[in-house]
């Protein structure tokens, strides 16, 4: 496996860099049980009020990860420090300061959604009433405010993940940490949340975790983003930087369209005669065709020479420009290096 794809954060996240300076900084971070290693000599740093995603899929290691982060399972090696405290030898102090959603939260049934939150407030010795002001904001930002005295039993998958979500922010954490926090949310809950979190990193300065595979969800809200395969961090950065870094490494794709020159539409023999003619300019790889429009994948600039070959089939350009790439898009292909690479080495 080779080194992570270290990527420059862009002028914002480096700014609170330069104030606050990394809050998580995990060191050759590895976690074995037996012979299968769940994270690999894992190097990173969140940095203070940014919100940082972690991207992968089920059995990435992830969750293993979180989990050493907040001192609830020991490293096999390496080290972490959270706020400055060490996850394992002072786990006490690094639990005071987090807010932690876990994947699979539980609840009192029998206790409402408020008296759960009121038992949160009492295990942090939070004043009473300082604690009864906490829940009535918290509920409201939740959209828990009409459910709060129902017993927690009765809620429902996406109730109990919202009021998961005021359970971990009670005690008015430094650090947030969700590990796929959207699960059964609807869509609204799901803005609403996602607007939360950017008002506690922008209003607060709260430095926040989401470890998530949805990716569109996570491109919405994250400064940064880390893709973690196989145990394996192999690219960290702002999206728009691991975009451009795979541009530049030649990983592009281009959209084509063009009428005849008399201005009637193309399609049939005559776009696919085009299809023949851009396979044949150096370095495209691929060549697609759907409903009229082509894509051209290529490893480098070939924007003038698809031009040419365009004119050259007495066809006229509509447009061509080169396609930005999404977080799926994104993922997809540092996923797949990240399979390729495991297998490689195995």
């Amino acid at each position: 496996m080779g080194d992570v794809v270290e990527i420059e954060a862009d002028r914002e996240v480096r700014e609170v860099a330069d104030s606050q300076g990394p809050v998580i900084v995990a060191s050759g971070l590895t976690k074995k049980y037996g012979d299968f290693t769940a994270v690999d000599n894992l190097d990173l740093e969140i940095l203070g009020g940014e919100i940082f995603g972690l991207l992968g899929p089920n059995g990435a290691g992830k969750t293993t990860t979180i989990l050493m982060l907040l001192g609830l399972t020991e490293p096999t090696e390496g080290a972490v420090r959270v706020a400055g405290h060490d996850s394992v030898r002072d786990p006490l102090s690094v639990k005071s300061i987090v807010g932690y959603l876990p994947d699979n939260v539980g609840f009192y049934p029998n206790m409402t959604g408020r008296q759960n939150l009121r038992y949160t407030a009492s295990l942090n010795r939070i004043p009473r009433k300082v604690a009864e002001e906490r829940i009535e904001t918290l509920l409201v930002d939740v959209g828990l405010t009409e459910a709060a005295d129902k017993r927690a039993g009765k809620y429902s998958r996406g109730m109990r993940q919202r009021l998961a979500i005021a359970d971990a922010l009670i005690k008015h954490p430094t650090v947030l940490i969700l590990d796929e926090p959207t699960i059964g949310i609807d869509p609204e809950g799901v803005r609403d949340m996602l607007g939360m979190l950017a008002r506690l990193r922008d209003q607060e300065g709260m430095t926040i975790l989401l470890s998530s595979h949805l990716l569109h969800q996570v491109q919405e809200v994250c400064d940064r983003v880390g893709i973690f395969v196989g145990g394996h961090l192999i690219a960290v950065g702002p999206v728009p930087e691991l975009e451009r870094q795979l541009a530049e490494r030649g990983d592009l794709e281009y959209e084509v369209s063009v009428v005849a020159s008399d201005g009637r539409e193309v399609g049939g023999p005559a776009l696919e005669r085009l299809a023949d003619s851009l396979r044949s300019v150096d370095g495209v790889g691929d060549v697609k065709s759907d409903r009229g429009i082509l894509s051209v994948s290529s490893r480098r600039d070939v924007r003038a020479e698809v031009a040419r070959a365009v004119v050259a089939q007495d066809l006229l350009p509509v447009h061509l420009r080169q396609r930005g790439l999404s977080l799926d898009d994104i993922y997809e292909r540092y996923f797949q290096e990240g399979v390729e690479a495991d297998y490689a080495s195995a």
